[in-house]
């Protein structure tokens, strides 16, 4: 079973894998702390022969999810990069 984190949550009831990303502040943006939770999420129930079925939800009611991260892709751009002579 994969481990719960700060930014998704992890729970299989009655052959129900239940995922709920837990970024509600950001409307549940996907940075990649929460890419790589749900890709261990889902390889978690896809290993699991007791879960039939994986339910994806998001944790704060204002949105499922709002896409990429937006802040968290265009402060990767604003990095400086170091190019040799």
């Amino acid at each position: 079973m994969p481990t719960p984190t700060d930014v998704l949550s992890y729970e299989v009831r009655d052959r129900k894998a239940y995922i709920t990303m837990n970024r509600p502040e950001r409307m549940n943006a996907l940075n990649r702390e929460l890419m790589g939770a749900l890709t261990e999420a889902f390889r978690g129930a896809d290993a699991d022969e007791n879960v039939f079925v994986v339910i994806l939800t998001g944790a704060g009611g204002r949105a499922f999810s709002a896409g990429a991260d937006l802040k968290e892709a265009f402060a990767e751009k604003r990095k400086p990069e170091w190019k040799m002579r």
